[in-house]
């Protein structure tokens, strides 16, 4: 075969998850477990390598040629809309599944382990390979519209597994909350269709890219910022960010899969595939740069004081992808992608290490409960270490030339603020990341026992989830323990399964590798040179020289540093009472309360929605809706119904009335006439 032809059979890669979705969702009872995750992973493991063919077919063609669209049949025939269900095979596509498909292989095999035991095992894997399935949909549509319909198969998807224990009433709101929180994202994609079709006649990438030069400054721009919207949604930015903490209620695999391969990097793709549309609005490139910039140091300060694990790495993806959109924002294209790729390997690692530690740990989740686990979890601790060192930017691990990349850009884009704002951040992430592992891995044991405060402020659920609040221990956190145990553990924290330690061991060593692809040396970087057919006509912004970006790598690495070596001291012998984190005394109780409580952000929406909103939802539904909408239906009723009743007494019956009102009728007639004649 061709190398065009392997192109056309790129529909292969999300069909093969896809299909693995409905037989176990048909047949997963009579799999079973260990088989139904079996046939899920062997899915994903086959959608792998479908993905590399198409890479090795695509990397064969001249630079030029690397773009290869086949459409399967058209879709909507509307008048002159017409949208083929078309996958589009490029550079960034490909590189976008390679990933997905490889990171969720390792996902679905280390969660055969992981959710062992549990009662809808099978389901678990039926929603998982179709969250693959519907994200490989939504980076290979041919046009906005059938990436949108992978957008939405994402967002019913991600529902489906943060709600996946809805006994618990929290992991329930969670999902509901993720839904909601990204319809409002999804508004703005969908009027952004709209008005690129009205602008530009079609929804097809290829098309409507070529001619978004042409459009007029403020139609790209409401177009780019309308697409961004839907980005912040799905990316979890700016005011859009509330979500993703309490996306980690759903099994820890789903927000490995989440955080690292699917869903929050829809955003960033959509933003990136989308670019001209950017490229023509400074202002849109403008607020992308400042909201991503801002969210990255917004998010660390939320993340320093954070006592559950999973919270922790939840604002430490809300920050990088901050970094991501800056990036996005002042035109470094090859940079965002970079860090969408080493993220991936990294935050992949830390989540399916939570998940090792969550799983030895009885499900506890509190940092301030653990303590000298590397001891008993030697494995689990050496591949979160690795994936700590890179996430904190630490040379010469992958975050250190994914993050510095996207400073120096930015600094020589001459976006000095925006700058100045992602070095600052850089501090934060050393610290909560070093205090993350810190409190985990090292330092004192304070899993053994549990302090009487501590015992007397647990209260267990039914579904085994027990709330602590903050008066009593600092900071408002769920601790998953199981209802028939004491909130201890009744043995030493043990090691994972190989199952579970494999994914993570191959995920921590792409997170200390991946850098390599990415070098800044003409003779072996790829990644830019692959990338070239998509963004090649864009002047993305680079060191003036090998001087200058070193020194502001210096400066960047000093500050990560910094926060590396403030949280090791604060934390280095750990802390007597389990209850009492040390954080809490150098902030001071009000900062550390603010800081807790994500600003009051979210806690001002919840007020908001459930005080002004429900006010306002009530007017519509029992005004609005009730009195003058269903009014004015009633009323034209009763008008007709009033009417017909009036003029149902005509109808008596009697011939000389009906005569009479003849004649009448017919005198009428001749007086009209004879007045129009004589009188004018």
């Amino acid at each position: 075969m061709s190398a065009r032809d392997l192109l056309d059979l790129v529909w292969v890669v999300p069909a093969l998850p896809l299909a693995g979705s409905v037989i176990i969702l048909f047949f997963g009872k009579r799999l079973g477990e260990p088989n139904a995750g079996r046939l899920a992973a062997l899915m994903m493991g086959l959608a792998f390598v479908a993905s590399i063919v198409v890479f090795a077919a695509i990397i064969s063609l001249p630079s030029d040629a690397r773009t290869n669209v086949v459409n399967l049949y058209r879709w909507v025939p509307a008048g002159r809309f017409q949208v083929e269900l078309g996958f589009l095979a490029d550079p960034l596509s490909i590189t976008w599944i390679l990933f997905v498909t490889g990171i969720g292989t390792l996902i679905h095999v280390y969660s055969i382990g992981y959710m062992h035991g549990d009662p809808r095992f099978t389901r678990f894997f039926a929603y998982l390979n179709f969250f693959v399935a519907a994200m490989l949909v939504l980076v290979l549509g041919s046009s906005y519209l059938v990436t949108f319909l992978g957008w939405e198969g994402v967002g019913l998807a991600s529902y489906l597994l943060i709600s996946f224990w809805f006994e618990r009433e929290s992991a329930a709101v969670a999902g509901k909350k993720a839904f909601i929180t990204n319809r409002i994202g999804d508004f703005g994609f969908m009027v952004a269709m709209f008005l690129i079709f009205a602008t530009v006649g079609t929804l097809d990438y290829g098309v409507s890219g070529s001619v978004a030069g042409t459009v007029a400054g403020g139609t790209a721009t409401a177009i780019a910022l309308l697409l961004f919207l839907g980005a912040m949604g799905k990316s979890a930015q700016g005011p859009l960010y509330v979500w993703l903490a309490d996306a980690m209620e759903g099994p820890t695999p789903v927000s490995a899969l989440i955080h690292a391969a699917t869903m929050v990097t829809a955003g960033v793709y959509l933003v990136a595939r989308a670019h001209p549309f950017f490229d023509a609005s400074s202002t849109a490139m403008t607020v992308v740069a400042w909201v991503g910039a801002l969210t990255a140091l917004y998010a660390g300060t939320i993340a320093i004081v954070q006592v559950d694990l999973k919270r922790v790495l939840a604002f430490s993806t809300i920050s990088q992808l901050g970094y991501m959109f800056l990036a996005l924002g002042v035109g470094a294209y090859d940079a965002a992608v970079f860090m969408v790729i080493a993220h991936a390997c990294y935050k992949g690692a830390l989540f399916l290490g939570a998940g090792s530690v969550i799983h030895s740990n009885e499900d506890n989740q509190d940092m301030r409960t653990m303590g000298a686990l590397r001891k008993f979890m030697p494995v689990t601790a050496f591949a979160m270490v690795i994936a700590w060192l890179a996430i904190a930017g630490i040379p010469p691990f992958s975050g250190f030339w994914a993050k510095d990349g996207i400073l120096e850009s930015s600094f020589f884009a001459h976006s000095y603020g925006v700058w100045a704002v992602g070095t600052i951040a850089a501090a934060f992430t050393g610290f909560y990341m070093t205090r993350a592992i810190w409190m985990t891995f090292y330092a004192n044991e304070r899993f053994r026992a549990v302090d009487t405060v501590a015992a007397e402020a647990v209260s267990t659920s039914a579904a085994g989830a027990a709330r602590v609040e903050e008066e009593e221990l600092g900071s408002p956190i769920i601790m998953a323990y199981s209802p028939a145990a004491p909130p201890r553990l009744g043995h030493d924290p043990h090691e994972s399964p190989k199952i579970m330690l494999w994914p993570l061991g191959i995920l921590a060593f792409f997170a200390a590798v991946i850098g390599i692809s990415d070098l800044p040396f003409q003779s072996i970087e790829f990644l830019n040179k692959w990338l070239d057919p998509v963004f090649g006509g864009v002047p993305q912004p680079h060191p003036t020289s090998f001087l200058s970006a070193f020194e502001l790598d210096v400066l960047s690495v000093t500050l990560g540093l910094v926060g590396l070596f403030l949280a090791y001291a604060i934390y280095r012998h750990g802390f007597a009472r389990r209850e009492e984190d040390p954080i809490r005394r150098k902030l001071g109780s009000k900062i550390h309360s603010v800081l807790a409580h994500d600003w009051y952000y979210d806690e001002a929406i919840g007020r908001a929605v459930d005080g002004p909103g429900r006010k306002f939802a009530n007017w519509l539904a029992y005004f609005v809706d009730a009195k003058v909408i269903d009014g004015a239906v009633n009323g034209v009723a009763w008008l007709f119904t009033w009417s017909s009743e009036r003029l149902q007494r005509l109808q008596t019956g009697y011939v000389r009335q009906y005569a009479l009102g003849i004649v009448l009728g017919a005198a009428l007639l001749l007086l009209y006439a004879v007045a129009r004649v004589y009188g004018g």
